[in-house]
């Protein structure tokens, strides 16, 4: 008989420690995950309980699991790029092109990448495919950035199941929002993310996102900081304020908590205010301009950071005004030279043609940037100085 004492356990470790026996001693502490309850079930393992007085003599078991995420401690700051999802005209994920784009994203300096996002899109691809986006995009970047994955699941089992597939090929920590399409009670909330936090394998970012879920209060996320899990959140609120205070409440216990705008209109003011950077989409067409207003105001060259962050302003309302989301990025994808692939929703003719007015009308902005585009047409004169390769 196998006798385990850690304080989480998951297939990966059963398989690693239980060999060819089928019989199991844990003690009376110790979780198993939804993976490592598949794996008994599969190979037919019997699990015994340990008394909790057998366990007094035991070394002390932490209610957390160690922090140690998938590829070593890595900083999430500066900006993330949620990357889009690339699809073939069969409506399958075009490997090749999204190879392309990821490494073209990682030489272009973004500082991290973040697959299973809104803007890529997961609640469209099933669970194979968002597993296979995660996979591709961590043998692309080989450990050269940070990787923050989506595990946004419909249920905490799911959620977990996820996290410990992440956690095999590289990924460094996982964002969440919550629980979407039922409403929770902040109690049942906090519950939630708290049971995840004692399970997950990697790291956590609390994703506060009310345009597609509930908010979630400040009051609760305050609650969660003991769980160390829970590293810091990403807020795409739209609201300021609202993050102002986040990095003031959350802080005051945890000087090291993570805090990503999620909105690029605020990129500018929202790291000033000291947040830790973004989740942006623009930085999935522009990435050399978003990550050169984060530098220029960590190195407090207001004007020039002010100058760019107004300059964006236009591409930013040409890709989400609209257009159903996240099509206008996408299209801005494509305007750099990335063959985007069909959209997987359904479209009218009539925006289809409008995708069509609006790439030469991301066109003209890029055009006016510095880049080179493909012809773009009836662009008005600006007389604005390019932004590109000064």
């Amino acid at each position: 008989m196998v006798r385990l004492d850690d304080s989480v356990i998951t297939a990966q470790l059963l398989e690693t420690r239980l060999g060819k026996d089928k019989a199991l001693e844990l003690c009376p502490h110790s979780k198993l995950t939804p993976s490592a309850l598949d794996y008994l079930r599969a190979h037919g393992v019997k699990v015994e309980r340990r008394a909790a007085s057998e366990t007094a003599i035991a070394a002390p078991v932490s209610p957390l699991p160690p922090r140690k995420p998938a590829s070593g401690n890595r900083e999430f700051k500066g900006i993330l790029c949620p990357n889009i999802v690339i699809l073939d005209e069969k409506d399958r994920i075009n490997y090749p092109e999204m190879e392309r784009y990821i490494e073209w994203l990682i030489q272009a300096g973004i500082h991290g990448l973040y697959p299973n996002g809104s803007t890529g899109e997961f609640v469209r691809l099933s669970w194979e495919e968002r597993q296979d986006v995660v996979r591709l995009i961590c043998q692309v970047n080989k450990g050269r950035v940070p990787i923050l994955a989506g595990a946004s699941e419909a249920n905490l089992r799911d959620v977990l199941k996820m996290a410990e597939f992440y956690a095999t090929i590289g990924v460094d920590a996982i964002s969440l929002v919550p629980p979407y399409y039922y409403k929770m009670s902040n109690t049942s909330l906090f519950e939630y993310f708290a049971e995840i936090a004692r399970q997950s394998p990697l790291d956590i970012l609390l994703y506060n996102i009310p345009q597609f879920t509930q908010e979630l209060p400040l009051d609760l996320m305050e609650r969660l900081l003991p769980f160390e899990r829970i590293m810091g959140t990403k807020d795409s609120s739209r609201d300021l304020p609202r993050l102002i205070n986040t990095m003031h409440r959350l802080r005051a216990h945890r000087p090291d908590y993570v805090v990503l705008v999620g909105c690029e209109e605020i990129l500018f003011p929202s790291v000033m205010m000291g947040a830790s950077g973004g989740t942006i989409a623009t930085s999935g067409i522009i990435p050399e301009v978003i990550t050169e207003i984060y530098r220029k105001a960590l190195t407090n060259e207001i004007e020039k950071a002010r100058e760019l962050q107004y300059r964006i302003l236009d591409l930013i309302n040409l890709m989400l005004l609209g257009v159903n989301f996240p099509e206008g990025f996408k299209t801005g994808v494509a305007v750099r030279g990335f063959d985007v692939g069909p959209p997987r929703q359904v479209m009218t003719g009539e925006e289809r043609q409008y995708l069509l007015q609006l790439e030469a009308q991301i066109s003209c902005v890029l055009g006016d940037m510095g880049y080179t585009v493909k012809a773009p047409r009836a662009c008005p004169t600006t007389n604005l100085p390019p932004i590109v390769g000064r």
